[in-house]
This record gives structure tokens, sequence and C-alpha cells, in this order.
């Protein structure tokens, strides 16, 4: 998807050819709403501030939307009061309720605290602590529910109804939609000159909607480009497809953009005036995340950075120079143990670090011979393990500079006469098997790998351990815990080959998101 143009097959529409022109159909319903929406009492006009670094290194003029400046760092604030706002005040002496384990739930509470209203924010059991005490410090009555946002979001429409609480929809209500769009009202004022285009993360599509339509209403030649990661692409899947296309998982990383059905009214919004999309994965983010602190000192979140991350992809795909570019840096809540993974990454982000596996005959002087084409290269990573009396393999990775040096070391090492394969975009080497480079053991026979995403809260192991048939073994177990709302865990089974059929009801029946990794090349080479 990245880097390629996605087709709205009933209006034949161009969604992603760089430089075509877009079919504009602005929603001036909506600029009313936006120049009356009630967002100050609460909200404050955010900086536009010019990345210089990052414009330098892609030649092209960067300006950062920084919505991370906001009360409660993130831009959800907007929508969310100005929602409020508008109640009657009947209904906002009955109180208000939401569901989110995020940045909206902060976003109303905030706003309740202001207008002097009750608030109930339904959070996940599985929300962390730091969001729960964050919700509760601005007055909100925090109530765990369920072990998602599905379940939470359910139990929040019963209390409603139960109690006569008003719904605040975290980005499906015209009142939100609006208070979202104040940011392009904002950014035009801030700068008033040339915008060739605005780059926006898109969850359930409420700030791309706000602020696609006050743009087309206002500077329509200004394009509009969303964007998602690849493993939560409900929106641009939608627009593809004509409808609402609701996704079976989503990816957990960039988490405030990990939404698995957008909304009626933001579709609707998106697919009218969106000019374009596109997809970033989880290294660029963290690519991106490293840019925006060197440029501001300031972290984002993932979701935060998916406008930066955009950005220096377009550029790449494009080759444009000279153009001016604004990204919305839409949040700053970053756990901060997540800080050692987005370090790591952000390397592989930035092709600063490529990863092989070589295999090279078990021969005298083979081993010398391969460290010898390395030359005066920077190693991170390196790790040898012998395979059997003809061969071994080495796990390393090599520090670059380009794009361009990995598929350049790879040609290098073939032509030398070392089997090679890139390893930069393979996730079971980055997550796992650079940490645990080993061999089977004799005993592990008829052995299958998964990798699971395990949620971080007490139980999940026990639950995944006591849900497994008793025949089955585990032969293999790594765990990593990145300081998220989950942990990566790959696992090794040991199953009966007559019992396919059972493995893959318990693997649906478990609802963890998994892979299975059994024919992966990297497998074959480290860890049998």
């Amino acid at each position: 998807m990245a880097g390629r143009p996605a087709r709205d097959k009933s209006t034949k529409k161009s969604i992603a050819a760089p430089g075509a022109p877009a079919l504009v159909v602005s929603d001036n319903s909506y600029l009313q709403r936006i120049l009356n929406a009630k967002v100050y009492d609460v909200a404050v006009e955010t900086p536009l501030t010019p990345a210089k670094n990052l414009s330098k290194r892609v030649a092209n003029k960067v300006l950062l939307k920084r919505e991370d400046e906001q009360p409660v760092f993130s831009f959800k604030l907007r929508g969310a009061y100005n929602k409020m706002a508008h109640l009657s005040p009947e209904a906002r002496a009955r109180g208000v309720i939401c569901a989110s384990a995020g940045n909206h739930a902060q976003g109303v509470a905030l706003s309740a605290k202001k207008l002097g209203c009750r608030a109930v924010i339904v959070m996940p059991v599985t929300a962390p602590r730091v969001k729960v005490d964050a919700v509760a410090s601005h007055g909100g009555e925090v109530v765990l529910h369920g072990d998602s946002f599905t379940e939470a979001y359910t139990h929040s429409l019963e209390l409603a109804r139960e109690q006569g609480l008003t719904f605040v929809h975290p980005f499906d209500d015209p009142d939100v939609i609006a208070g979202q769009g104040t940011i392009a009202m904002e950014l035009l004022r801030q700068h008033q000159g040339p915008i060739d285009a605005i780059f926006v993360a898109i969850g359930g599509g409420g700030l791309i909607s706000g602020v696609a339509a006050y743009i087309k209403a206002v500077r329509p030649e200004i394009r509009v480009i969303g964007v998602q990661t690849r493993d939560s692409d409900a929106m641009i899947r939608s627009v593809e497809a004509g409808r609402r296309v609701t996704l079976n998982d989503v990816g957990l990383f960039a988490d405030g953009t990990a939404v698995k059905l957008v909304g009626e009214e933001t579709f609707r919004i998106t697919r009218a005036l969106v000019d374009g999309f596109v997809t970033v994965d989880t290294d660029a983010a963290c690519a991106a995340i490293k840019d925006v602190f060197e440029d501001t000192r300031s972290i984002l979140e993932p979701s935060g950075a998916l406008g930066v991350a955009a950005i220096k992809q377009y550029v790449a795909d494009t080759g444009c120079k000279g153009k001016t570019f604004i990204a919305i840096t839409s949040g700053a809540n970053m756990n901060f143990d997540r800080l050692r993974f987005v370090a790591e990454r952000a390397e592989v982000g930035e092709q600063r670090e490529a990863l092989f596996a070589v295999t090279i005959p078990e021969a005298r002087g083979s081993f010398k011979r391969f460290c010898e084409l390395l030359g005066p290269r920077s190693v991170t990573e390196f790790n040898y393990r012998i395979a059997d009396a003809e061969q071994a393999h080495i796990f390393v990775g090599i520090a670059t500079q380009k794009r361009e040096e990995s598929a350049r070391l790879t040609r290098a090492f073939t032509k030398s006469g070392f089997e090679t394969l890139d390893l930069t975009d393979n996730e079971l080497a980055k997550q796992h098997v650079r940490h645990m480079v080993g061999g089977r053991g004799e005993l592990a026979k008829n052995e299958r790998l998964y990798r699971f995403i395990f949620p971080e809260r007490p139980g999940a192991l026990m639950r995944f351990l006591s849900s497994l048939h008793p025949d089955w073994n585990i032969s293999l177990f790594h765990y990593r815990n990145q300081g998220a709302d989950y942990g990566r865990i790959l696992v090794g089974l040991q199953v009966p080959r007559g019992d396919t059929a059972a493995l893959r009801d318990w693997l649906e029946n478990l609802n963890y998101p998994y892979e299975d990794e059994s024919a992966n090349p990297v497998y074959q080479r480290f860890l049998r």
C-alpha cells in the first residue's frame, strides 16, 4: 500500500497519485460549525513550528502543528469540549459518558471539569495505570470494564441508557469533527504562504474530517493527505471498497489510531474531500519520533508522529523538492518505558541499521573472510551459530547511512559466495531472533512456531497456558515487554500431526493476534 495510489472504485478518483488534481467536494455545512466552535475555554492555539533539521534533510519545508502541546497533550480536547459545550443545560446537568483508554478520555474529563458537569469514563481493565490516573486527576469517574475497547464501549452505552448520560463519541459526531477542524483554521492563519499538503493521522477519522472540511472550503488547492499504519488501515480499505470495512485486528503500537471501524460521518467526509493516503510501518513511526525530538526536544506518541513519517515517505517516493508540507503532531502521551523500543526501531526505520542472515561454510578461514568483507563498517549485532559439519549461520546488524546500502551489502556478500538474506523488514528477526540466536534440541520434534501479542495484564499468560491441549508441549518461549499495553511472545509448540484442526480452532478461540512463523527462513536458520 505504501507509496502506491489507492483508488476509490466508485468515483474513479485517484487518491494518492502525487500532483494529480483531486476531486474536491467541499462540505460548507461544516465551515460555520468550525468558525463557531467553542474550544478555547480549555484548548490553546498551538504553535506552527519549523522542523529545521528535517526540512534540510528532505529538501522541503516541513512545519509541525504542535497539538502535542495541548493541556492533555493531544488534539482530542478540542472535539470533546465543543461537543459538550453545545449540549443543553439539562443534558450537561445529567452528565456525559465516553469509552476510551487514552486521549479522548482525558479530553472529556478535563472538559467536564471546566463545564462543571459529571463525566463517567469507561476504560478497559487493560488500560495502563498512568492513563487511569490521568483521567481521575481531571475529575473523571473511571469505570473499568472488559478486556477490550469494544467491551468498554458496549458497557458505556448501557450506562448511558441507565443513567441518562450523554455519550460523547471520540470521532463520529459533527460537533466533535468541527472542534478538530479548528486546527486547520489556526494553521492557515499562522502560515498564509503557499502550502502544498497537510499530512493528518487517521484513526476513526474525526481529525482528518475536520481538517479537510475547513481546508477544502477555504483553500481547496491545498492537498490533504491521510496517514495510517499498515496494520490499522480501516479508512484506506473503506475508501477503496466504497463502504466501511471492519478490520479483524489492528496493530497496537500506534494505539491512538488503532480503530477497527471508522465512523459513518467521517467516512463520508474523508471519501469526498481527502486527496490521498500514505501508509507507514512501525519502524517509520519510530524514526519520525526521533526526527521530531531532534528538532524540538519533544517526544511524540507513535500516532502523533505518523504525519512526519508520511512526509518523509512521500518525499522519497515522489522526489519532490522545495515544497511546503505541514504535519499535525497529534499527541504526546507516550509511556516512558516504550522509549527503549522506539530507539531500537528508529535506527531500522531510518535504514541506519540493516539486518542479515548469512550462511558461511564451516571451513578454515571462512569466518575471517566474512569479517574482512565488513571492513570498517560499524557492526551493531553479531551472532554466530554452527548449523552442522558443513555450514554455520551468522545473524549480523550493520550500521548504514542510506536505504540502498542493505541491497548493496546483500549483493556483495552473495558475490563472495555467502548465501545472504536481508532481514531488515523481517518482524521475527527484529522482535525476537536478534535476542535469542541458538538452535533446536533433538527433542523438539513436530514443532510449530507462532508469534503472539499478549495483553499486559495479570492472568494473560495463565489463560494462554491453561487453554493448551494437554498433549501439546511448549518447546520454545521468548517474551519481550516493550513498555506498552501489550507484550510480544514467540512460542514453539509441539503438536501431533493429527491435531491440526484442533490447533486451528484453539488459535481462533484464543483471540490473541498471531502469526505462524514456522516457514520463516530466520527460524529455519537460527532456531532449528
